[in-house]
């Protein structure tokens, strides 16, 4: 950041000590609703349209295409009351490299309407099996666990969309490959939703959290076997 300019969100929302508690408030207090809000905009997901199409026949630019459908039934949901708002392709300029690099940019994030630089990121991977986790564990590994993705956030989430498979199956290999222990989620105990604890590696003299909770959420792709329903 030192060579870079300020964006406009940087400019007017400097990282103070009110910034600083708007963080952590954010963090504690909303994940559960956060969290109930991406599962209950899946279940529209799958009853208004994984129902009703063969996915075998419908997977070009899968996790793009499902992203882009679920976001707008999370907004849905939405009272309008709620102290945040939620986004897709939300930029991380926090962590911007220098330019001419482009900004992290988060599949769909819940941004706090008072800080917009403060925000609740949710990035997804396609699980074409239960077995075939490395490409979402990469993802974990090199931007939430290293700061380049939630520097703020206390948590943040991973969905798995889940081509084909047992839910959890892989959600034990993800434990087994990322390491760490996966505790199941007690809000969400019908459901294959659990979450890790992680010690990041923060740069120096940049305050990110180091303490850190990813939830982890399987979302089954193939819920029909054909289309026309």
């Amino acid at each position: 950041m030192d060579n870079r300019r300020l964006s406009i969100s940087e400019a007017r929302y400097p990282r103070t000590a009110e910034f600083v508690f708007l963080a952590r408030v954010w963090s504690s207090d909303a994940s559960d609703v956060l969290l109930g809000l991406l599962w209950d905009a899946y279940d529209l997901l799958a009853k208004e349209i994984l129902s009703r199409i063969n996915i075998a026949q419908s997977d070009e630019d899968l996790e793009r295409s499902l992203t882009q459908l679920l976001e707008p039934r999370i907004r849905r949901l939405m009272s309008g009351e709620e102290p945040f708002y939620v986004q897709h392709g939300t930029y991380e300029h926090e962590t911007s490299a220098d330019p001419p690099a482009q900004p992290p940019q988060y599949d769909i994030a819940f941004v706090m309407n008072e800080n917009p630089r403060v925000t609740w990121p949710v990035e997804a991977k396609v699980l074409r099996t239960d077995s075939t986790v490395a490409p979402y564990v990469h993802e974990l590994r090199t931007n939430y666990l290293t700061c380049r993705y939630a520097p703020f956030s206390r948590e943040a989430a991973m969905l798995g969309y889940l081509r084909s498979g047992d839910p959890q199956e892989a959600l034990k290999r993800l434990g087994r490959q990322i390491p760490c222990k996966m505790i199941q989620h007690p809000r969400f105990k019908n459901r294959p939703h659990k979450y890790s604890n992680h010690n990041r590696r923060t740069p120096r003299a940049k305050g990110y959290v180091k303490r850190f909770k990813c939830h982890h959420m399987m979302m089954e792709i193939e819920v029909a076997e054909t289309a026309g329903q």
